[in-house]
């Protein structure tokens, strides 16, 4: 079976379409609880405007609080040369980069175009590598948009052909923003990102709106995928995105690798501890099933 790593995108992904805000102290519980579990790359903040994002506020202060443990990567999600600045002062190990495969969805994300959301992709993936860090770019709504529709495979092709071309980031990221995406969708996508951007590993973000999230997951493994982003207990959204529910859950996703003989070096059962202590913190449901009933034969 193709080795594949799990990111933990919760105290990011996770946290940011959420009512209650989490202290600073919370969310580096909440990244100290994954790295305690075994994860080893974290999307741990997003430098994005906090008066639009208010859930992402602190992105500073939680980098100073994070443990800095051998072989534990921090991501920093960044939108522009200001959220670039930050990250870099804020000495996160990646940089993960989003450009959008819709203008529509562009404009309420980034308020740009496609086209200038490319240019400041390519900017960030450049200065971040010369300042020895590592890059993601992720297309968002790669699978569908919550405003234009259907996305055309070929078009999220070729923004993946300009991003190599233009910086060649060292992942490129497929995202299902909004849950809409099916198999059939998985194999075209990474067949053509496979083909334009050749040699460059395949992240994939999923979302269980429509319960196709793990079924995705599960193709983009088949399909050669080098790492798959999800989140402790299934809490997750995009506040941009109308109806996008929570992302597919971390102890969910390792329950399923595991079964499949995928060797992640996770601790399922701190998994679903930490998404337990999680649902108490944002005073909600833990959206995920395996803390309901426990791995099989038994978690370990």
């Amino acid at each position: 079976m193709t080795p594949v790593q799990m990111i933990e995108a919760g105290p990011r992904d996770g946290l940011q379409n959420e009512k209650t805000l989490l202290s600073v102290d919370e969310k580096v519980e909440l990244i100290v609880r994954s790295v305690d579990a075994g994860v080893r790359r974290i999307e741990a903040v997003s430098f994005v405007n906090p008066a639009r994002v208010p859930q992402m506020a602190g992105a500073e202060e939680v980098m100073r609080g994070v443990p800095r443990a051998p072989g534990v990567s921090y991501i920093g999600l960044v939108l522009n040369r200001r959220g670039l600045d930050r990250a870099l002062g804020a000495a996160v190990d990646e940089v993960n980069a989003v450009v959008a495969a819709t203008d529509e969805f562009s404009h309420r994300n980034q308020g740009c175009g496609v086209d200038e959301a490319v240019a400041a992709a390519i900017d960030v993936v450049r200065d971040a590598r010369a300042a020895g860090l590592a890059t993601t770019v992720t297309v968002a709504v790669s699978f569908g948009c919550p405003f234009a529709g259907d996305v055309a495979p070929e078009r999220v092709a070729d923004i993946v052909a300009r991003l190599t071309d233009g910086a060649a980031p060292h992942e490129i990221a497929l995202a299902d923003t909004i849950g809409v995406g099916v198999p059939a969708q998985v194999r075209r996508l990474a067949e053509l990102a496979a083909a334009r951007a050749p040699g460059i590993p395949q992240r994939w973000h999923f979302h269980n709106t429509r319960n196709t999230g793990y079924a995705n997951a599960l193709t983009a493994l088949d399909s050669g995928a080098g790492a798959l982003d999800a989140s402790i207990g299934g809490f997750g959204g995009c506040p941009f995105a109308p109806a996008a529910t929570g992302n597919i859950a971390s102890e969910d996703l390792i329950y399923a690798l595991d079964r499949s003989g995928v060797d992640t070096g996770i601790d399922m059962s701190a998994l679903i501890d930490a998404a337990h202590w999680l649902g108490r913190a944002l005073d909600k449901d833990v959206p995920a099933l395996l803390g309901r009933a426990g791995g099989f034969p038994a978690a370990r």
